[in-house]
């Protein structure tokens, strides 16, 4: 991780090495906390933040869940977010905030403890690895199921979701593959360990419903909608393991992965295994649009140049 110059902690500004939380805070021991993460991207323009607004909504609506009253509106957030990357003068990172219960008292009910907030933006690069765009990654399915839905919201955002993430990616490098792939309680495919999945047959994409404990995906989102207005049919549905193996293509997407390519699952090569035709067409509107080079009719870009604290 490379450091940057300033965190933003409940409304004040706080240099990077000092941005500290008291150890018995709650969610260092009961992992309450919700958060994002979004990019902003390296335009002609200045930097911009993909889908800024679509991100602080589901921030507060994986609060809601988690009845966490988040003591800053979502323009104040946002607004945040903006004057972060402008105080860092970053071109482009990834942005990462986070609401927790802090310091107060411990035990299971967090109600006493404040709810906190912290924003911090730095350099981030290919999620999965610089040649995963076009190559694609080898990846395995997880002995990990999914979090099941009457056990914890994977609607929300969660830093406690992500224990189960994080034995996912494990086991998954464990065994020498990039990613791991996780099924849902009722053994369908569900996502990977912070992504998730698509896959093409016949032309068709394909790719779990929210019925799947999957984390409603902005950039999963995103990737719909270019599909939809390309003409290509986009269908969600339960999907079995073995669809897989068998698809012509399958990708992951994601705020940090973007839409990167999977070349192997369980050593079973997919496709031509590399980039597909259709996740390379799907990646090409992407990118144009975050980058900057395509018009943005979605009106996905906010601009960090148009913040009204940024400088002239």
């Amino acid at each position: 991780m490379t450091a940057t110059e300033y965190i933003w902690m409940n409304g004040e500004l706080v240099k990077w090495e000092d941005a500290k939380i008291h150890v018995l805070s709650h969610v260092v021991h009961y992992g309450s906390s919700v958060f994002e993460g979004m990019r902003a991207y390296k335009t002609e323009k200045g930097p911009a933040c993909f889908r800024l607004d679509d991100h602080t909504v589901r921030l507060f609506n994986s609060a809601k869940i988690y009845r966490m009253e988040i003591p800053f509106t979502r323009e104040q957030i946002n607004d945040a977010i903006l004057s972060l990357i402008t105080k860092n003068n970053l071109d482009s990172c990834y942005v990462r905030p986070i609401v927790y219960r802090g310091y107060h008292s411990l035990g299971v009910d967090p109600r006493a403890c404040p709810v906190d907030v912290t924003i911090a933006v730095w350099p981030w690069g290919k999620y999965l690895g610089p040649e995963a765009m076009d190559n694609g990654v080898s990846v395995c399915f997880s002995s990990w199921n999914r979090i099941a839905p009457n056990t914890m919201p994977a609607m929300a955002k969660s830093g406690a979701n992500y224990m189960n993430s994080q034995l996912i990616k494990m086991e998954a490098l464990h065994h020498g593959y990039v990613e791991g792939i996780a099924l849902d309680i009722n053994g369908n495919v569900s996502e990977g360990s912070a992504e998730n999945i698509f896959l093409v047959r016949q032309g068709t994409l394909i790719t779990p419903t929210l019925a799947a404990s999957i984390l409603p995906g902005i950039t999963r989102d995103s990737v719909i909608k270019l599909a939809t207005d390309m003409g290509i049919k986009v269908i969600e549905q339960n999907v079995p393991r073995e669809a897989l193996y068998l698809a012509d293509e399958v990708f992951f997407t994601g705020s940090a992965a973007e839409i990167s390519p999977i070349s192997k699952i369980d050593d079973i090569q997919i496709g031509e295994g590399k980039c597909g035709p259709i996740t390379k067409k799907l990646q090409k509107a992407f990118f144009g649009i975050v980058n900057g080079e395509t018009k943005d009719k979605y009106n996905w870009l906010t601009y960090v140049s148009e913040y009204k604290g940024a400088p002239a």
